[in-house]
């Protein structure tokens, strides 16, 4: 986004202008010329009697037009003009994506395990500017990297995952979960992403609540599953308010991850984070209209 882009954070307030320009037409139509007078008085007259001199042309309304135009610029102050604030990147680490990886012997003896740790290479190529982390686990979790925008560094550690990077043997994602709340609540992550790669073994009571956590604090939880998605899975996902994605639906895990930073984070009531609001300013311009309240013709 260019430095010159703005955005409005309240548009709705912009349907008040047509309002004002309606009655700004009405006003200036019944107080144009000389009045009344030249609705019923003859139009020859009228332009004789200015001619002599007799009568003086109508004035412009200047006090309604004025009011209009303050009022014109107060309502486009309120729509919220805005621009990106120039440190709106280092808030992009508030909606990061920890991606929970299984190593258990269940999922890398796999045949599909290559397949699943390319899709986890190609969701992290579409974070943009999201921030990412890695958690390994099996019997127990680990992290295997802490949260970077370093998206190459970050795509090579998941590629040399295997078998041997957790020596606990096992499959408990309810421990990963946990370890993934504490370093969401460690770095301030108001808007994340989770995405659990797992073959479905050790889903449980224990990790949906784990899961529930997450999401209460805004947090999206979906999972990559090696095998055909079961009850579990699915549950785990509508609970944490993400999806299920099987090892052929890799677009749709990028496009998935590619939501934008700023608008999670407007959808958690957050966009003063991203935008400069430069309505507060066009507000000085509103004064300036009054200024014609206080003009005084000669005598």
């Amino acid at each position: 986004m260019s430095e010159l882009d703005v955005t409005l954070l309240r548009p709705f307030w912009g349907l008040s202008l047509f309002f004002l320009c309606a009655v700004g037409w009405w006003v200036i139509s019944r107080t144009g010329g000389f009045g009344a007078w030249d609705r019923v008085t003859d139009p020859q007259l009228m332009k004789a009697m200015a001619a002599i001199g007799r009568i003086e042309g109508g004035s412009f309304p200047l006090t309604p037009a004025a009011l209009l135009l303050t009022s014109g610029i107060v309502a486009i102050a309120l729509t919220g003009p805005a621009i990106e604030r120039r440190d709106a990147q280092t808030y992009r680490n508030l909606d990061g994506v920890l991606f929970l990886v299984d190593v258990s012997d269940s999922v890398v003896d796999d045949s599909r395990w290559p397949q699943m740790l390319s899709m986890g290479r190609f969701g992290i190529s579409a974070l943009g500017s999201r921030p990412g982390s890695i958690i390994v686990f099996a019997g127990d979790a680990y992290v295997a990297t802490d949260m970077t925008t370093d998206h190459r560094q970050l795509g090579q550690t998941f590629s040399l995952i295997n078998g041997e990077t957790v020596p606990d043997k096992g499959s408990r994602p309810e421990r990963a979960l946990a370890l993934a709340f504490q370093r969401m609540e460690e770095t301030g992550i108001l808007a994340g992403d989770v995405v659990i790669f797992t073959d479905g073994d050790g889903l449980s009571s224990l990790s949906l609540q784990q899961v529930a956590s997450l999401a209460s604090r805004g947090a999206r939880v979906s999972l990559v599953s090696l095998l055909s998605p079961t009850a579990r899975t699915q549950m785990h996902a509508g609970v944490g308010g993400g999806a299920v994605f099987t090892l052929d639906q890799t677009d749709d895990l990028a496009l998935w991850l590619a939501d934008d930073a700023a608008t999670r984070l407007e959808r958690a009531d957050y966009p003063v984070l991203f935008w400069h609001d430069l309505g507060r300013y066009l507000l000085i311009f509103a004064l300036l209209p009054l200024l014609l309240l206080f003009w005084r013709e000669r005598a």
